[in-house]
């Protein structure tokens, strides 16, 4: 004899997931391998060494790639997300519609019994299709939610990479004004050996 003590409905037995349910767990593993990979990529930046400036350019120019790298495979997760909310539903409401054939009753006694119950009041408050009804809900408000954060999230790394981008386009003139200036000091001044 199987005795279920969960709180979940007969529709979620038994191991039996929705298929955008698992496609959404495929794309989830697979962008986080994505993420995971280019985050090891930026880590092992920290072991190069850089002596020159153009060196230093390469690895800021690498290290930004891998940030872009990210944001996209963020967005098109996000995008792929957003797509399949909508499949999750249809099946969802599939589903429901399956189960509610197999609980219909079998005569049409039955069937005039439960419509003068449920006129009355009398039948049970919030059954399993409301319940089921709540939970899909839920779902989906708590998916608009992470995409919400995740788009916002996303905003600030497009507008930390663009302030990044902005300060190495910067810094070129600096070191150029610096190495001028050098230059234009050891012209104007010659050192003075003296011997005593």
């Amino acid at each position: 004899m199987n005795i279920s003590l969960n709180n979940r409905s007969v529709l979620f037995q038994h191991g039996n997931k929705l298929k955008s349910t698992e496609e959404k767990e495929e794309r989830q593993q697979k962008a986080q391998s994505q993420i995971d990979f280019f985050e090891n990529q930026k880590a092992n930046l920290k072991n190069m060494k850089c002596e020159t400036l153009e060196e230093i350019e390469h690895k800021l120019e690498l290290f930004n790639n891998y940030d872009a790298q990210i944001m996209a495979v963020k967005q098109q997760y996000n995008q792929e997300q957003m797509m399949h909310t909508m499949d999750e539903a249809r099946e969802l409401g599939e589903k429901i519609a399956e189960a509610k054939e197999k609980l219909e009753p079998k005569t049409p006694e039955e069937r005039r019994r439960d419509k003068i119950e449920e006129a009355l009041g009398t039948e049970n408050e919030g059954g399993m299709m409301t319940e089921l009804l709540d939970e899909a809900m839920e779902k989906v408000i708590l998916l608009e939610e992470e995409m919400t954060e995740e788009a916002i999230a996303e905003e600030e790394m497009v507008q930390e990479s663009l302030e990044n981008a902005e300060l190495m386009q910067t810094q070129p003139d600096i070191i150029a004004q610096e190495e001028m200036t050098e230059e234009y000091l050891k012209a104007k001044y010659a050192s003075i050996d003296i011997k005593v």
